[in-house]
């Protein structure tokens, strides 16, 4: 974790669009398709891993589990790990997870500042603006106001923010605070409620009916 030191400053890098991105993957995937590196096969499964077996869908099974299940949220605390493998979540860059919490005090926000490590089993592959040098550099010198106007998300003074730095031997992700008047809803609509951002730490839950 880091909330004082700053990194070395870096050039600003103007971030693709998503239609360029697509364009480029396509372009990508059909090169490698006809020079026999890749199968269209390949890319199908490739695809569905992304769909269906990692992605922030199971991040948020795991924050619906902790927000219903206080056994299991001690257990998330202690050993991010394991505790999603209990749900059968893990894998390739998912070896060492850890789950800070988000109270009315204290707010989380995480980052990779030499590159883009990310906890992939709970939260998918980074978006575009988490691999961008101006976040990874800023967010560590002024996560207040990298919140607020980047992402709009205020932060009272009151509230300590705590910057977590991932790195390729320990990813984290947040667990964040409960939405208020969720109190009857079942896991399956609470996880409803739970983003990725929220889960980054520059955004919050939905409220209920907002999913």
């Amino acid at each position: 974790m880091t909330t004082t030191e700053s990194p070395l400053p870096v050039p600003a890098v103007a971030l693709r669009s998503e239609e360029e991105i697509a364009a480029r993957v396509k372009a990508l995937e059909a090169i490698m398709i006809e020079k026999g590196i890749m199968t269209t096969e390949a890319v199908d499964r490739l695809a569905g891993i992304y769909e269906n077996e990692v992605g922030p869908h199971l991040g948020a099974k795991v924050i619906a589990k902790a927000w219903t299940d206080p056994e299991f949220r001690e257990r998330l605390l202690a050993d991010g790990t394991a505790a999603c493998e209990e749900l059968g979540i893990g894998g390739m860059q998912g070896e060492d997870m850890t789950a800070v919490e988000n109270t009315d005090t204290v707010h989380n926000v995480i980052t990779c500042t030499l590159c883009s490590c990310y906890p992939w089993p709970v939260l998918g592959l980074p978006p575009n603006w988490y691999k961008a040098p101006a976040y990874r550099s800023r967010i560590v010198r002024e996560p207040r106001k990298v919140l607020r106007e980047d992402f709009g998300l205020d932060i009272p003074e009151s509230v300590e923010i705590r910057v977590w730095d991932s790195s390729a031997e320990l990813r984290y992700f947040v667990l964040p605070r409960r939405p208020e008047g969720t109190e009857d809803l079942p896991e399956d609509q609470l996880a409803e409620l739970v983003t990725r951002d929220s889960m980054i730490g520059v955004g919050r839950p939905l409220h209920p009916g907002a999913a």
